[in-house]
């Protein structure tokens, strides 16, 4: 501690502070009695506060820990002190309630520690003692190498007469009823009470679930399914590898240069046992993609099997995530090894295009090389009905290699089997292109979140950031609050199978979708009835150019509403990577209106080569100076409205100019408002129309000004 005082009075208070429960004693001045001969007055005495004076302090400890000069000269003044002795006191209550708070929290991992070391030693045993029917060896994935692991499959191979996946999946799951592994469908969805107008509403009405909510109706593998499931994976692990590193004629050049298309009769000659032969109205979709990353390979396999962590940093991708069932947490302290049952749902953020949703296992793997992969795999031979299958995973994941300097080499292969007949045609070419699910996608999404997480860990503050944020924890904080509306955005602009879209047609802009959802107990969002509002459309003109206008403070008025033409000022600004685009804010809106004067704007914006957003969300002014300040912003209510971007397709010069492919974008518009603040509240139709005409008005406001 550094304060401005001698180093006897600082030696007092510290021998005095073991005596005294609240960790400061009251300091009084030398009397008369306290001279010595020589009229030199001895040491100053600290006496103990009274219980007035702690119980004051404790009270208003309780409301401001962290009190001011001003404060504490009030304090001082009120109590009889010292201010010098209530900034003691505080310091050393703050010091005293972080120590209680470590020592509940070590104990609590302490615990959860033991539980998980329990758990891991039954999985263990569990699969120590399984053994495979067909070449009676162990099943455990780790107790044997990875060639001996890849014989005995081989030999195991030789005497199926029918495909191996097949036979293993008949001889494991037929002839016996297995619990049930039913689709994704709302726990029950809510109509829209509309009333009678001019509108034409066709559908139902839901509500957005959590992540989870509608993921937990799935079972986990019984335990006859599990050597299946663990041979499958070792396959995949090995089909994966050599996805990632062959060349022609399996990958071929694609007609811009710079993809690769994946040879299918190759494909079926180089690995034919695989997961079976591709179910009839399905197409593939193949991808592969390298790059760069400023991120530690273990610190990035940590991310891929956490599910929460993936769910989070790939938020544009993954619009829920969920692990069934943890089958192997790994070997000698790391994901080495691990093995975990998922289900997931994969997005593009329009309403035009339906999520895929995925059953899978998720296998890690260290190699002898030092490289780890992950790969993913689908189990659908496990869930009754499977003939219905609309998105099947071969194996897909990613090859990661340590670089210097804390850097990664990524190679990524996306690989899946999907239905896409109910894919609105402006996007039929971004998806069947594969940039809307593929390989590109995922890669430039890791890489641009890998440098939004450097710029979080920073320790100091860049010199690319300007504006009203003076501490590091002010920075950390506003990036956590923009984080989480970047996440809750994304959750509620696609076509997920947890919910389901209105349409709204007729008096605005064309095919609206609305959604409700009830806000209750959530620190996160205003309590009552938000209607979440989106549209898609083809724009002819380029992403960047799009983009750029969008994230510009100085052209705000020209589309935004709610500035109400007013002069947006950037009062803060926080570079997230080496793209200008990718960066957080905060506006300010100093409007002529007295009702909107000084409105605060947090926004982010984020680009990368197949696709960009531009996300915002008014927030309250005393909340945006708690988190300033550092503090929490779980706490802070928002409802982020936005744009995403992205292209109408692969580059091709071929295609005519002013039709869907040739260079322009794809715009999706949200908003998210709060109708009633009231949960239980019946939608009005007024409120329909409302945000109808906001969006239809935004939409014109934009082509007007591009």
């Amino acid at each position: 501690m550094t304060h401005n005082t001698s180093e006897s009075e600082m030696a007092n208070l510290r021998d005095d502070e073991f005596e005294s429960k609240s960790g400061s004693e009251n300091l009084e001045g030398a009397s008369g009695d306290d001279q010595d001969p020589n009229n030199r007055p001895r040491k100053k005495r600290y006496h103990r506060h009274t219980q007035h004076q702690i119980q004051e302090m404790e009270a208003f400890f309780k409301e401001c820990p962290h009190p001011d000069d001003k404060q504490r000269k009030e304090l001082s003044r009120e109590l009889g002190l010292e201010p010098l002795q209530v900034k003691f006191w505080f310091q050393n209550k703050r010091t005293q309630m972080k120590t209680h708070h470590e020592r509940n929290e070590n104990t609590q991992l302490r615990t959860d520690n033991e539980k998980l070391r329990a758990e891991n030693m039954r999985y263990k045993e569990a699969i120590s003692n399984a053994s495979c029917p067909n070449c009676g060896g162990p099943t455990a994935i780790g107790e044997m190498s990875f060639d001996e692991h890849h014989l005995r499959i081989e030999n195991a191979r030789l005497r199926e007469e029918i495909d191996r996946i097949s036979g293993i999946a008949a001889k494991y799951v037929g002839g016996k009823s297995l619990v049930p592994y039913p689709l994704l469908n709302p726990q029950g969805t809510r109509s829209l009470d509309l009333g009678v107008g001019n509108y034409e509403v066709t559908g139902t009405g839901g509500e957005i679930y959590g992540p989870g909510d509608l993921l937990r109706s799935f079972s986990v593998p019984t335990d006859a399914d599990k050597p299946m499931i663990i041979e499958l994976a070792v396959t995949a692990m090995e089909e994966l590898i050599r996805m990632a590193q062959l060349g022609e004629p399996l990958w071929l050049s694609g007609l811009d240069g710079s993809t690769e298309i994946l040879n299918e009769d190759e494909y079926i000659r180089t690995f034919p046992r695989g997961i079976g032969p591709k179910p009839l109205g399905l197409i593939t979709e193949a991808s592969r993609e390298t790059a760069v990353v400023i991120m530690n390979h273990i610190n990035l396999v940590e991310i891929l099997m956490d599910v929460n962590q993936w769910a989070s940093v790939f938020s544009g991708i993954v619009s829920r995530g969920m692990t069934l069932e943890v089958l192997s947490t790994g070997v000698a302290g790391n994901c080495n090894g691990a093995l975990q049952v998922m289900t997931a749902e994969f997005q593009v953020p329009s309403p035009l295009v339906p999520t895929r949703e995925s059953y899978f296992v998720r296998y890690c793997k260290q190699h002898t090389d030092g490289t780890w992969a992950v790969v993913d795999v689908s189990l659908d031979n496990l869930r009754p009905n499977s003939s219905g299958t609309k998105c099947r995973r071969r194996p897909s994941g990613c090859l990661i290699q340590e670089m210097p300097n804390g850097y990664s080499k990524v190679i990524w292969v996306e690989h899946v089997e999907v239905d896409d007949r109910s894919v609105h045609n402006i996007y039929k070419l971004l998806v069947n292109s594969g940039l809307a699910f593929g390989a590109k996608r995922w890669v430039s999404t890791l890489d641009r979140q890998c440098e939004r997480l450097a710029s979080t860990m920073a320790t100091n503050i860049p010199s690319g950031d300007v504006g009203v944020i003076t501490s590091q924890e002010g920075r950390k904080s506003m990036l956590k609050l923009a984080e989480r509306m970047v996440i809750s955005f994304c959750a509620g602009v696609s076509a997920s199978t947890a919910h389901t879209w209105t349409t709204v047609s007729g008096g605005g802009a064309e095919d609206v979708r609305v959604m409700t959802r009830k806000s209750i107990d959530d620190p996160g969002r205003p309590p009552g009835i938000v209607l979440s509002a989106a549209t898609s459309f083809w724009f002819p003109v380029s992403p960047n150019r799009v983009f750029d206008f969008l994230r510009d403070e100085n052209s705000r008025s020209q589309w935004d509403i709610l500035s109400n033409g007013g002069v947006v000022q950037e009062m803060a600004h926080i570079a997230n990577g080496r793209d200008p685009g990718n960066c957080v804010s905060l506006l300010r809106v100093n409007s002529a209106n007295s009702s909107q004067s000084n409105m605060l704007i947090l926004q982010e914006s984020c680009t990368d080569s197949t696709g960009s957003y531009v996300i915002y969300a008014p927030v309250d002014i005393v909340a945006m100076n708690v988190v300033l300040n550092g503090g929490d912003p779980d706490y802070v209510a928002l409802l982020p409205s936005g744009f995403a971007i992205l292209p109408d397709g692969p580059k091709n010069p071929r295609r005519v100019i002013g039709e869907v492919g040739s260079g322009g974008s794809l715009l999706t518009v949200a908003f998210q408002i709060l109708v009633d603040s009231v949960p239980t509240a019946k939608l009005s139709l007024g409120s329909v129309a409302t945000v109808n005409s906001l969006i239809a008005c935004t939409v014109d406001r934009i082509k007007t000004a591009v």
